[in-house]
Order: structure tokens, then sequence, then C-alpha cells
């Protein structure tokens, strides 16, 4: 637990549960209903939604809403499969919209 002490981390913005790493950014390019958001290669305390498929900007995905698992604030949404070979990279990983997340420390 002690080399998470120092990292910069980000929390629900609501309750302040710590749901991601800075170091696990994958793009701070990618763009939500709401406005911006990032993309994590891994995120913690939260809670899948039930798996849909969904047009995106970036074509047809199986996504899953990302829930805080403290508050239940929703926070985004995880990548579970894209169907066109160039978004591949994007299975796994989860988005959570900029506004929804606040710095906090790890």
């Amino acid at each position: 637990m002690a080399e998470l002490m120092g990292s910069r981390a980000y929390c629900c913005f609501r309750c302040q549960n710590l749901v991601a790493f800075h170091d696990d950014i994958v793009s701070k390019d990618f763009q939500a209903t709401n406005g911006r958001a990032f993309l994590f290669s891994h995120a913690m305390n939260i809670v899948l939604g039930p798996k849909e498929d969904r047009q995106l900007i970036t074509g047809l995905h199986t996504v899953a809403d990302v829930y805080c698992s403290d508050c239940g604030e929703e926070l985004g949404w995880k990548y579970v499969k894209a169907y066109e070979e160039t978004q591949k990279y994007k299975e796994g990983k989860c988005v959570l919209e900029k506004f929804k997340i606040v710095k906090g420390n790890g």
C-alpha cells in the first residue's frame, strides 16, 4: 500500500472514492456526451452496468456503463468489445468523464 501513496489519483467527484491513477491514463482526447473524458487502462472501486451495443463516434462498440462503487454515480463507460479492427485497443479500458472525477491523493 505504501507504493500507492503519493501517486496522482482520481476520485469520484461526489464521494471522493478512489477510482483511477494518473499513470493509467491512455488518452486525454476522448469525448463524452457532456464534455472531455479520459481513457484509462484500469479503474477501481467501480461497478459495471449491463452490456449493450452503442454506436459511438468511432463506430459500433459493446460497452457497459461504469458507476462509483460507493455512491452509485455514473462516471463513464467500459469498452467490452470493439467491432472495428482499428478500435480494438479500447477493449477492457474505461472512459471516465472529466467533470465526474477530481484529483485526489492516492
